[in-house]
């Protein structure tokens, strides 16, 4: 009978590893858009693997499915379309306000 080696046979890195690089990716590189095929591009995962990690990320909030389909940062996502709308302020000058008070003084 020939002599059995153990051969050890090596995982791939868990969810959890493979979830610290991915979002190691997003943190080094503010305003990262990725979509599916090129999130499993980038980091070598078959379909299944990379959607599971992606909907884990979303579900965490640390990213969003962007409306093209793009996957990004939660905190690094555009305003909202609406456009602010600057606060109107009435700035009374030196010469007005002394005209004011003038007349409130005439006038009591």
């Amino acid at each position: 009978m020939k002599n059995l080696t153990r051969v050890d046979v090596r995982q791939g890195p868990s969810d959890e590893e493979l979830i610290g690089r991915i979002r190691g990716e997003y943190l080094e590189m503010p305003g990262l858009r990725l979509t599916r095929p090129q999130a499993r591009r980038l980091w070598g995962l078959d379909e299944h693997t990379s959607d599971r990690l992606l909907s884990m990320l979303v579900e965490r909030k640390f990213l969003t499915c962007a409306p093209d389909g793009a996957f990004v940062r939660l905190t690094d996502g555009t305003f909202p379309a609406r456009a602010f709308r600057m606060a109107r302020a009435e700035v009374e000058t030196d010469l007005a306000a002394q005209k004011r008070r003038e007349l409130l003084r005439r006038s009591s």
